[in-house]
């Protein structure tokens, strides 16, 4: 098991940016691939971005994509979510995720929310128009 952490959510102006980061502990990071994800209130938990275990494969929602960067570094134990461009749409609590990846691979990335056992507890975005 490992356990999870998001910070640096905050409010931010609409088109400006923030950088999220998710911190794991134990000793075995570099085998999870991971996801964020985001949760308004009174809808359900949406797939914004998942990497691979070894980071060579990156993928995005459609929403999101060109906006958002997610990039993770096995040597701090940390995965990060880069946001650009921020809509009051993107208000929400974002959340990492992260799965065990034993595959031969390395290569495999999860996008729905039943893929992912590990989860923070969250980081509150508000971006006021």
């Amino acid at each position: 098991q490992v356990q999870l952490a998001e910070s640096g959510g905050g409010l931010v102006q609409t088109g400006g940016s923030l950088r999220l980061s998710c911190t794991a502990s134990g000793r075995t990071f570099s085998t999870y691939a991971m996801g964020w994800f985001r949760q308004a209130p009174g809808k359900e938990r949406d797939f914004l971005a998942a990497i691979s275990r070894n980071g060579g494969i990156t993928k995005y929602a459609d929403s999101v994509k060109g906006r958002f960067t997610i990039s993770k570094d096995n040597a701090k134990n940390t995965v990060y979510l880069q946001t650009g461009s921020l809509k009051p749409e993107d208000t929400a609590v974002y959340y990492c995720a992260a799965r065990e990846d034993t595959g031969y691979s390395g290569y495999a990335y999860y996008t729905q929310v039943h893929d992912y056992r590990n989860w923070g507890q969250g980081t509150q975005v508000t971006v006021s128009s």
